[in-house]
């Protein structure tokens, strides 16, 4: 498979490994400039850059197959979705369409499930509601916080589930599962409001 890698950080970082790792042929890399997954790029010797906020059509290579978002804040435009054949595949740190938003992880534990996981799914103009191509699950130790919960569980899951998805689409295999609208949650970002000085 030919695909670009958008994204940043460790999830960036470590899901580049793993596609070079199974063969697959990057053809570019899109992070922001300093990020450890630019400088991993520029280290195996893959073209690097910084779209910003957007990823526009003119970023995407000719001839990828497969655009993988793994902690990507930049908006993947449709146009640049349809020039890779197969779209754009992300990874959401849920079990969705529970917990659409940036800060999905922080809710779980806000909210004290016993229970998430994450999902590889088909990126549309919609955050976090396209097709879903992926999911697994994991416990919440009472003990967890956002962080624990990232490294332990969620953070190698998406690595995994990436993995796995890309995997199948290389043998012609493309799982597409609707989301179920009716019991989709939003949650904004999560934040705490500042102290008053009174």
């Amino acid at each position: 498979m030919r695909v670009m890698v958008i994204g940043q950080k460790w999830l960036g970082t470590e899901v580049l490994a793993m596609l070079l790792s199974q063969g697959h042929e990057v053809a570019a890399v899109a992070a922001p400039v300093g990020d450890r997954l630019a400088t991993a790029a520029v280290a195996a010797g893959i073209p690097t850059g910084d779209p910003g906020a957007s990823l526009a059509a003119a970023w995407v290579p000719e001839g990828v197959d497969l655009l993988v978002a793994a902690h990507a804040h930049c908006f993947i435009t449709r146009r640049a979705r349809q020039r890779a054949r197969l779209g754009a595949l992300g990874y959401h740190p849920s079990l969705l369409p529970r917990h659409r938003g940036r800060d999905a992880v922080r809710w779980v534990i806000h909210m004290r499930e016993p229970v998430t996981g994450g999902t590889a799914y088909w990126m549309t103009d919609r955050a976090d509601a396209g097709p879903i191509a992926a999911q697994d699950w994991c416990h919440v130790r009472p003990d967890d916080d956002a962080a624990s919960l990232w490294r332990r569980e969620l953070g190698p899951m998406g690595v995994r589930l990436l993995g796995q998805v890309v995997a199948e689409a290389a043998d012609g295999r493309v799982t597409r599962v609707e989301q179920e609208e009716a019991v989709a949650t939003w949650e904004p970002a999560f934040s705490r409001r500042p102290l008053s000085a009174a």
